[in-house]
């Protein structure tokens, strides 16, 4: 059976990495029928929009989409494609697996770890205004609903992967409500999952967890401005963002993306990494169940990496193309 697919493939190096990706999934025997529709900063430019309506409509009719990096112009008047479409879509679970490769050189041998971020309110629902000149005002916005729904995501993640421990991650000593609202509900969400160990730590504390032994917070769950930044500071533990894998999941919909940035600087270069466009692609083929595909293509990427193929980002002398014909070979073998 074909699946019917949104591409989105972004701006910058996104049409590369994208394409790259597309010829990946083409060799792991996967059928796929693509619906591309484009957002972004060039869009902006010609639409006046960096999200048209259709590919919103896309997304909710097919309910999973892959999308490349976008840029937003600076400026007023334009919003974040990528928060836009979280919240129209109601794209309530970011999750950021961060994983060593071979070949790469990261900063700890074997991470391993996975960060579930609420994706829709807490600082970063925009919710601003001036109190009065020279003072302005954040509002941090934390709900008993998107507390459970979160909490419930990366319990039934852990359980459904294998894994052993959830740490929930707040900073509840000083924002006793708010962050203390997440602790209650975290609290009351372990008891339904009695094989998982829960384990409480507070942010700053959870950096420095994080740089000298990652494994032990295992899946991390915690808010969107916390999950933010350490899902940053876990990409380059294990070699930066353009190896890390991304989802957005919601109740009907899903966006698998790429969690880099656009690098206009080597666009039309034909030196873009697409490891991390790939990766999330696998998260995309779990997500539809087609674990056989998706297990050929971790095997072939472990395969191309062990085989000393990389890209300069990672210190290596292939281009777009070469690795991505590496990859594909290491497919059809696994």
């Amino acid at each position: 059976m074909a699946h019917t697919i949104t591409l989105i493939p972004g701006d910058g190096i996104g049409p590369e990495v994208a394409d790259a990706t597309r010829r990946v999934l083409e060799a792991s025997g996967v059928k796929i029928e693509w619906e591309v529709h484009n957002a972004g900063a060039a869009v902006a430019e010609k639409r006046g929009t960096t999200l048209p309506d259709e590919v919103l409509e896309s997304v909710r009719r097919n309910k999973v989409a892959l999308k490349g990096p976008i840029g937003t112009p600076i400026g007023k008047g334009f919003r974040s494609v990528n928060v836009t479409l979280r919240q129209a879509l109601d794209l309530y679970a970011n999750v950021r697996p961060i994983r060593s490769l071979p070949g790469v050189e990261p900063r700890f041998e074997g991470t391993d770890i996975v960060i579930v971020r609420e994706n829709t309110e807490d600082l970063y629902a925009g919710l601003e205004l001036m109190i009065m000149p020279g003072v302005a005002q954040s509002i941090k916005l934390i709900t008993e609903r998107a507390c459970a729904r979160i909490c419930e995501y990366a319990f039934d993640y852990a359980e459904k992967m294998n894994r052993k421990r959830v740490t929930v991650v707040h900073k509840a000593n000083i924002m006793k409500l708010s962050d203390g609202l997440l602790l209650e509900v975290f609290r009351k969400v372990a008891m339904r999952f009695p094989r998982i160990e829960p384990a409480e730590v507070i942010v700053d504390a959870c950096a420095l967890q994080m740089v000298k032994n990652a494994n032990k917070l295992d899946v991390i769950v915690t808010e969107n401005l916390y999950g933010d930044i350490l899902s940053d500071l876990g990409a380059g533990l294990v070699g930066g963002l353009g190896i890390v894998p991304g989802a957005n999941i919601g109740i009907s919909s899903a966006v698998f993306e790429a969690v880099h940035g656009t690098a206009p600087d080597i666009a039309g270069k034909g030196i873009a990494n697409p490891t991390a466009l790939v990766q999330s692609a696998v998260m995309m083929l779990h997500h539809l169940g087609e674990h056989t595909a998706a297990t050929k293509i971790e095997k072939g990427l472990l395969a191309t990496f062990q085989s000393g193929v990389r890209t300069a980002d990672l210190s290596g002398t292939a281009g777009t193309e070469d690795f991505t014909r590496a990859l594909c070979d290491a497919i059809g073998r696994a």
